[in-house]
C-alpha cells in the first residue's frame, strides 16, 4: 500500500488545475501587457483568475497581488506594515513563537532594522488567544501577524477574533494562510483581515505561484522592482497559467469544503485515538481546533528522522515537522513552542492527509506507525534507560 501523507508539505495537482493550465499555455500564451490580440487573450485569462479568487476570499479583485507564493507574500506583508507604521513613529511589530520562518526570518530583518519585535508565548494546546494579543499591543504597535494554522501541528488560530480586535485598536493585522486556504472557510471581511498570504500548491494548485491580498487602501512596498505588472506593486510578467490554475483548484477546494471536512474529521480522529494506543505518546495541539487532516504526534525514545525512513519503506510518505526545514537535525521550533522538551521534540511525526483517504489506509497508517516506533524503540538505548528507570518519563504511559 502506497501513502501519501505529506500535504501539508504539497499536495497533488487537481486534473481540474492541470487541464486548466495546459488550455492557458496552449491558447493564452500571449504577455498580458502586450496590447496585441493574443496578449489581450491572456489578459482577460489573468483578470478572469483574479475574479474567481476575489469571491473566494470575499474581497474586491483590485485588493489581490499575484506572487511566487506565500514566502514573498509574508515578507511583502510585513515588510509594507512594518515601513508604513515607521513613518508615523510607530515601530513595534506583534507576532508569535511558532510562525512559519517566511515570517520570523522577516521579522528578524526587521529587528536589525530598529524595529521591536514581541513573539507570543503559544499555549500547550498550539492556540494563542485575542487576550495575549490585546495585553501586547501598545500605541507604537504597526502590526499583528498571526498565522490562520499552524503549519506542523495545524492548530487554528482565533483570527476573527483577533482582527477585530487589532482593527478596533487601528492596528494593521496579516496572516499567513498558507496551511488553512482550500480547508477551512476563510472570509477576509468576516475576520477583519488587512493583509493575507496563501500559496497554491497548499490546496491541488501549481507550485511557484501564490497572492497576497491586502485591503483597499494599503499601499504596498515593492520587494521587486521592474514592470508596471500588478499595478506597480509586484513586477515580472504574469505567471499566467499557474494563476488559472490557482484559480480553477481554489474555487474547485472551496466549493467542496464542507463535503471535504465532513468527510475526513472522522477519519483524522480515527487515526489520533489509533496512534494515541502507543504508549508514551502524545498528540501535538488542541484536538479539536485543528485542520481536518493535520496530525502530529510526538513519541518518547525514538528519532524522527529514523521513523521517516521506515515508514517510507513501508509505503508511507510522511514529515517530521515543516517541509522548509525537514533537512535540519535541530527540533521543531514549533514544538519547542508548545513547550516539548528538545529530546520529546525531536521524535515528531506529522501526518497529512488527503481528502481521498479511506478508513482502511488510515487503518494501515496506525498499524504502520505502531510497528516501527516499537522496531526503533527496541533498538534505542536512550529507550533502555527510560525502561530501566535511569530516566524519567515525559509522557504518561497512555493519555
Amino acid at each position: 500500500m502506497n501513502i501519501y501523507a505529506d500535504n501539508a508539505a504539497t499536495t497533488k495537482m487537481s486534473c481540474s488545475a492541470i487541464q486548466a493550465m495546459t488550455k492557458c499555455m496552449e491558447n493564452y500564451y500571449g504577455n498580458p501587457s502586450s496590447l496585441y490580440g493574443v496578449g489581450q487573450d491572456a489578459k482577460v485569462a489573468l483578470e478572469n483568475a483574479r475574479e474567481q479568487i476575489a469571491q473566494v476570499l470575499n474581497c474586491n479583485p483590485k485588493e489581490i497581488y499575484f506572487t511566487s507564493g506565500g514566502s514573498e507574500a509574508d515578507n511583502q506583508a510585513i515588510r509594507t506594515a512594518a515601513y508604513l507604521g515607521a513613518r508615523k513613529g510607530k515601530k513595534h511589530i506583534i507576532s508569535t513563537a511558532f510562525e512559519h520562518h517566511a515570517v520570523l526570518h522577516t521579522l528578524m530583518k526587521l529587528e536589525k532594522e530598529g524595529f521591536e519585535i514581541t513573539l507570543l508565548d503559544v499555549h500547550h494546546d498550539g492556540i494563542v488567544t485575542a487576550e495575549q494579543v490585546s495585553s501586547a499591543i501598545r500605541e507604537d504597535t504597526a502590526l499583528v501577524t498571526i498565522m490562520y494554522a499552524n503549519n506542523e501541528i495545524g492548530t487554528i488560530q482565533p483570527i476573527a477574533e483577533i482582527g477585530k480586535l487589532c482593527r478596533k485598536c487601528g492596528v494593521l493585522f496579516h496572516t499567513d494562510a498558507v496551511q488553512a486556504i482550500g480547508h477551512i472557510p476563510v472570509d477576509v471581511t468576516k475576520d477583519h483581515i488587512d493583509m493575507l498570504s496563501l500559496s497554491a500548491h497548499k490546496f491541488h494548485g501549481p507550485k511557484g505561484v501564490g497572492l497576497l491580498y491586502a485591503r483597499k487602501g494599503i499601499m504596498l512596498t515593492n520587494l521587486i522592482e521592474g514592470g508596471a505588472q500588478e499595478r506597480g506593486k509586484r513586477a515580472g510578467t504574469e505567471n499566467v497559467p499557474g494563476i488559472v490554475g490557482m484559480a480553477v483548484a481554489l474555487k474547485e477546494a472551496a466549493s467542496n469544503l464542507d463535503n471535504y471536512r465532513r468527510r475526513l474529521i472522522p477519519l483524522r480522529d480515527r487515526l489520533i485515538q489509533g496512534l494515541r494506543q502507543i504508549e508514551y505518546s502524545e498528540l501535538n495541539g488542541d484536538p479539536v481546533h485543528r485542520l481536518p487532516g493535520t496530525v502530529n504526534f510526538c513519541f518518547e525514545g525514538i528519532e524522527g528522522e529514523s521513523l521517516l525512513l521506515l515508514l517510507d519503506d513501508m509505503g508511507i510518505q510522511a514529515s517530521s515537522g515543516s517541509a522548509c526545514t525537514s533537512g535540519s537535525l535541530d527540533p521543531s521550533h514549533v514544538l519547542l513552542a508548545i513547550g516539548r522538551p528538545h529530546e520529546v521534540a525531536h521524535g515528531s511525526l506529522r501526518l497529512s492527509l488527503d481528502g481521498e483517504i479511506t478508513e482502511e489506509e488510515i487503518d494501515y497508517l496506525i498499524q504502520s506507525v505502531k510497528s516501527v516506533v516499537e522496531r526503533l524503540r527496541n533498538m534505542s538505548p536512550f529507550w533502555r534507560d527510560l525502561v530501566t528507570g535511569k530516566r524519567s518519563h515525559v509522557f504518561r504511559q497512555f493519555q
